[in-house]
């Protein structure tokens, strides 16, 4: 049985080659500014079969989810520099707007962070491992007493899933205000 997506089973080499292949295409899909990424077309382009497609990718959002893969680890990482800074507020406001300018740029990656069920494991080990990053980063804000004690790094993502569409739905103008509006509000109360 070949493995769906994001499972981490070990392919035969055509099928690898052809999952390769899916996501090319579906990258050079999305850069020449088609986010359909309607899986039938993928397929024709990528010179496989529908079924082929659907073996790897069961639906669009699993595709979405393979191709976010990399952005995710890239915010995985740095959770985790900015959970280890010397200054845990600042690392979390740059982790924060780093977050945030990786959702504004690809909707689908913010889909891939918003989403509450994942379609592969690896999203969801990554996923995992964000989140417990970011319950480090939180612990050592809580230290300074500029966090809630009930906020949890799940919070935060839905929080910033939430400036994300604001800020989309306004001008890029107002990214910085919404950010600090955010910071303010997961401040204990007074």
């Amino acid at each position: 049985m070949t493995p769906g997506a994001g499972q981490e089973k070990e392919l035969r080499a055509d099928a690898a080659r052809n999952r390769a292949r899916i996501l090319q295409v579906a990258r050079a899909r999305l850069a020449a500014g088609d986010n359909s990424l309607q899986l039938n077309a993928v397929a024709r382009l990528a010179g496989v079969g529908v079924g082929t497609v659907y073996r790897h990718f069961p639906n669009r959002h699993a595709l979405v989810e393979a191709l976010s893969a990399e952005r995710l680890r890239e915010l995985v990482d740095e959770a985790q520099a900015a959970a280890s800074a010397d200054d845990p507020l600042t690392g979390l406001r740059r982790l924060l707007g780093f977050a945030l300018d990786r959702m504004l740029d690809d909707p689908d990656f913010a889909a891939v962070l918003e989403s509450a069920g994942d379609t592969g494991a690896q999203t969801s080990d990554l996923k995992a491992e964000l989140d417990r990053a970011v319950t480090g980063l939180l612990n050592g804000v809580r230290l300074t007493g500029a966090v809630r004690s009930s906020v949890e790094a799940d919070d935060v993502r839905r929080l910033l899933c939430g400036v994300a569409h604001a800020v989309r739905s306004g001008s890029g103008e107002v990214k910085d205000l919404y950010l600090d509006v955010l910071l303010q509000g997961l401040r204990p109360p007074r």
